[in-house]
């Protein structure tokens, strides 16, 4: 099939066929599947490996944070749009984490659908204009985390990405596993980071890539 392939998952049916009917109107993308929640969208994806998939935030059972956080863990290739009624920072953030390439605004999803789809085909990446805002928010958490721990600014590119993974709760072995690296190497780049950062021990620093994960 020619287009980029999308699959959308959405567990309210005259919603989510009004979202497959605004997708039909662009010859550039094809629908491969459609689910109506959480467990299913994420079985599809895994199977038909989509370029896009739309993933209501709030699906019975698995959510598509739930899916998005599963098939982030398998390093999928999958772009992520989430749809949500959800303004709060808090929902923004969970999204940006698992590396969402998009966030459509579900009063305005059937306008602003298409455009996102083609910016996410570009490699840039989509925000509803309403709640653009929450960009902004989340690049002063960051900037207000950088200025009570400066040293943030010196880790190395290496350090900062096992922090997001240590974030995660994964291991050293885990972290080692998903990077294609030796646990030792691992456990240096976390103990320099320990170090820069002034954290006593392994448990704070543990505590502190959890509690600000979001901004890291």
């Amino acid at each position: 099939m020619n287009g980029t392939r999308v699959l959308i998952a959405d567990d309210h049916e005259i919603f989510r066929l009004g979202l497959v009917k605004t997708l039909e109107r662009d010859t550039g993308f094809v629908l491969v599947g459609q689910a109506s929640d959480g467990k299913e969208a994420l079985g599809l994806i895994q199977s038909l490996k989509p370029d896009i998939a739309v993933l209501d935030v709030s699906m019975p059972g698995m959510n598509g944070l739930d899916v998005g956080r599963a098939l982030s863990a398998e390093d999928s290739q999958t772009a992520l749009v989430f749809l949500t009624m959800h303004k709060e920072l808090s929902y923004f953030n969970a999204a940006m984490d698992i590396g969402a390439q998009g966030y459509l605004l579900k009063d305005n999803a059937s306008a602003d659908l298409l455009s996102c789809l083609r910016m996410v085909v570009r490699g840039e990446q989509y925000i509803s204009p309403t709640i653009s805002h929450l960009l902004l928010e989340r690049k002063k958490q960051a900037e207000a985390l950088e200025d009570k721990f400066p040293a943030l600014q010196r880790l190395s590119p290496a350090e900062r990405r096992i922090l997001r993974l240590m974030s995660d709760n994964l291991t050293c072995k885990e972290i080692a596993d998903k990077l294609f690296l030796s646990v030792r190497t691992v456990e240096n780049h976390r103990n320099h980071a320990c170090q820069k950062l002034g954290m006593k021990g392994h448990n704070q620093l543990v505590r502190f890539v959890i509690e600000n994960r979001s901004v890291l």
